[in-house]
């Protein structure tokens, strides 16, 4: 599969959105049993566009821009619940707008939550792909609703979401998929231990540590809530993840900053990382057996 150069070339976000800052998450790449049932659900239910296919996957993404890539693996063996990998892969929309109009569009074809959240900075529900794939569909609150802390971290916390109130607020009907402007906010991954977490993310990646959960840590460029979440609420001290799994094969970080791209590099090959360079793509494993690419 192709990886584009250019970062969301279709759309200009504002200056305070998740992928306007220094670092971002660009897009995911799963490994599925499936292919043509998971992508197809991933259109029809999440709201994705086929953009891409090749002889084992296919790439989704909005209004042209990549953002998930499905392939598939006859050799790859169901990652088990408490492996290392994916929390969830967040989809941000551009406001309570089309959060509600989302929501509608689930209900309309019986989609089975897992959950929704008040998070203060954002609005989220959750489901899973047919797969167990976890899913975050969110909005973000403006910035100016946001606390942050003495320590420049931002208060969040877990509250119920009123889905009704959200579901009555919508525009009915018109549905054609998820609006112009919707892409990957943010990334949650089970790791196995969270201080080796804050030290890769935090100290290794330059990544800031902007919030704390009971198991949890969230960490940021730019002041964001949160660009990777890392836990151990299924996975404490669960074994490295193994090869030819499915879920969560890997994910791209981009840097806006050269500066930053090369000092995390450094630090990475400072710990003996290995690292595979593919043009302007550095790719690499992180602790947990997690591919990750820097680009």
């Amino acid at each position: 599969m192709k990886d584009p150069i250019a970062s969301h070339p279709t759309t200009d976000f504002p200056a305070d959105h998740a992928t306007s800052m220094p670092a971002y998450v660009e897009r995911a790449h799963l490994v599925v049993e499936d292919l043509p049932m998971v992508s197809a659900w991933y259109q029809r239910i999440v709201g994705l566009a086929l953009i891409e296919t090749s002889a084992n996957g296919e790439t989704l993404g909005v209004n042209g821009t990549p953002l998930l890539t499905l392939t598939t693996d006859r050799r790859a063996a169901r990652a088990p619940r408490n492996a290392p990998g994916l929390f969830h892969v967040a989809y941000l929309v551009p406001d309570r707008r089309e959060l509600g109009r989302w929501l509608a569009h689930a209900a309309n074809n019986g989609v089975r939550l897992q959950g929704a959240s008040d998070h203060l900075v954002s609005e989220a529900i959750y489901l899973a792909d047919p797969e167990g794939n976890g899913i975050e569909i969110y909005r973000d609150r403006p910035r100016s609703e946001w606390t942050y802390h003495a320590d420049d971290t931002v208060e969040m916390n877990t509250l119920p979401l009123n889905l009704q109130a959200l579901y009555d607020e919508a525009p009915q009907g018109g549905w054609s998929g998820l609006a112009n402007g919707s892409t990957i906010g943010h990334i949650h991954l089970q790791v196995s231990d969270i201080p080796q977490a804050d030290v890769f993310f935090r100290d290794v990646l330059g990544l800031d540590l902007m919030a704390r959960y009971p198991g949890a840590s969230f960490f940021a460029t730019g002041k964001y809530h949160h660009h990777v979440a890392a836990n151990i609420w299924n996975s404490r001290g669960a074994d490295r993840r193994q090869d030819r799994m499915t879920g969560l094969a890997d994910y791209t970080l981009r840097f806006r900053e050269a500066e930053r791209l090369t000092a995390a590099i450094a630090k990475l090959e400072e710990l003996e990382v290995p690292i595979r360079r593919d043009g302007a793509f550095h790719r690499l494993s992180d602790p947990w057996g997690i591919g990750l690419t820097l680009a």
